[in-house]
């Protein structure tokens, strides 16, 4: 049996041969009587505490909530209770577009005095957090908040500190994710500004007022702060009220501005789709004869552009009052590459064109030159179109006739046909006129043309691109 003193109090020790279960039950108790004893100490003026000495006493928590009511604000009927706050951001852990809010750790702190709580020296008194029930507190909280939650490992994380004048430090750590409105149109060379507000739940602007106890300063930690795809740009606070049906309360408002870091973005979407783009290029240097290259290479880039678009959609939501910057430039080479396949399905098809009329007009040669018998083009006097040249004839006046009518009949046959030569000449010159509206006279010339012509536009559209996106 072990025995302890302390005072008029004497705690008694189990032997250990006793009962397990009366072992336990006595622990307990002696664990209760421990920290009695050690209340009662911190409660009792001790030497330690300086220029107190011991006969005077030490205000305590139980002196200072002697007929103190917690139901009741501060200067009550006396006018509005100012509330001090100020802000340390721990880290913003997630920034989600999808649901546009953002998830922060804070630690808030207010100030406020409360003269039922002065007591004299000029010493302050830190006490358990878990005594916050004993004490008035405001009723501060989030209005934008979606989720939030009081950080209690190994204890909830609350500090009260009492001055001696009565002004009470009240200090917690929360993690509350916060809705933030993000204007995507610019995405991602974008700029979004997010707030944090401060709110008081029941109390108007009669009963408790709000400010920031150092201006800007009050809030720390956003300097420092490093983010994964952001980076803090400005920020500054405002004091303003929140009209409500019930009436106006005060309001504390932290502005920040949070710019996107586009160098990742251009890793990861940019650059691959440029590289597609230029990768549907190489088929304009590949011959028109080799189809299943061309039309791989196509299809291929087509297929492969439509899947990086969709991945680029997957962390964004799914709205469609949003046009995003990004939506731009990937449309923009998807009708590139797009525009590459088409390039070589006309080119292909003048190449193809241009081959069938060349043998119709071989063909046509040909029957016109078997129609003559042996071969022979009749030849017309350009001077004299209607008249035939008729070779081997005498040099005679005009007025000279044939002597019989054989030699004039076969005159007359020779007037015929050269009308049938000229007439099938302009049938065929008409139809090489009116074919070469839509018939490329060299189809080689379309990838001659679109080497220069696609790069050439492509970096037009990117200068104008980049140009808007980021100075405008």
């Amino acid at each position: 049996m072990l025995m302890l003193m302390r005072g008029n109090v004497r705690l008694r020790v189990a032997d250990p041969r006793l009962p397990i279960y009366t072992m336990t039950v006595q622990l307990q108790e002696l664990l209760i009587l421990c920290l009695t004893v050690a209340q009662g100490g911190c409660t009792f003026p001790s030497n330690h505490w300086g220029e107190w000495n011991d006969s005077q006493l030490l205000p305590t928590i139980q002196r200072l909530m002697k007929g103190y009511n917690r139901y009741l604000r501060p200067n009550f009927n006396e006018g509005p209770v100012e509330i001090g706050m100020s802000l340390d951001i721990a880290s913003i852990d997630a920034i989600s577009e999808i649901n546009m809010d953002y998830t922060a750790t804070i630690f808030l702190r207010q100030r406020w005095r409360d003269s039922r709580l002065v007591f004299p020296g000029n010493e302050s008194v830190s006490v358990d957090g878990r005594l916050v029930s004993l004490l008035w507190i405001p009723d501060t909280f989030i209005p934008d908040s979606k989720r939030s939650f009081l950080h209690d490992v190994t204890v909830e994380n609350r500090l009260i500190r009492i001055f001696s004048n009565g002004t009470v430090l009240y200090a917690l750590r929360i993690t509350a994710t916060i809705a933030c409105n993000m204007d995507l149109t610019k995405y991602p060379m974008d700029k979004q500004v997010c707030t944090l507000q401060l709110e008081s739940w029941g109390y108007n602007i009669q009963d408790v007022v709000f400010y920031w106890t150092r201006g800007n300063d009050s809030v720390k930690g956003l300097d420092t702060l490093r983010l994964a795809q952001y980076s803090v740009e400005s920020y500054y606070t405002s004091v303003s009220e929140a009209v409500y049906e019930t009436g106006h309360y005060p309001k504390l408002v932290l502005h920040f501005s949070l710019r996107r870091n586009v160098l990742f973005f251009i890793l990861e979407t940019y650059v691959p789709s440029i590289l597609l783009v230029v990768l549907s290029w190489v088929s304009f240097w590949i011959s028109q004869s080799s189809v299943p290259a061309r039309t791989c290479i196509g299809v291929t880039t087509v297929l492969t552009m439509t899947t990086l678009m969709m991945g680029a959609r997957t962390s964004l939501p799914n709205a469609n009052c949003f046009i995003k910057a990004i939506d731009v430039y990937l449309g923009i080479c998807f009708t590139f590459i797009f525009g590459a396949l088409l390039e070589y399905a006309c080119a292909h098809f003048y190449s193809m064109q241009h081959q069938t009329i060349e043998d119709l007009q071989r063909e046509l040669l040909r029957e016109f030159c078997e129609s003559n018998g042996n071969g022979s083009i009749p030849i017309v006097n350009p001077s004299q179109p209607s008249q035939p040249v008729e070779v081997g004839s005498p040099a005679e006046g005009p007025a000279e006739e044939p002597a019989n009518s054989d030699i004039k009949d076969h005159a007359t046959a020779k007037e015929k046909v050269p009308s049938q030569g000229c007439g099938l000449s302009s049938v065929k010159d008409a139809s090489r006129r009116a074919a070469s509206v839509f018939i490329v006279e060299n189809p080689h010339n379309i990838d001659r043309h679109a080497r220069t012509a696609f790069p050439t536009a492509f970096l037009f559209v990117n200068i104008l691109y980049w140009l808007y996106y980021l100075f405008l």
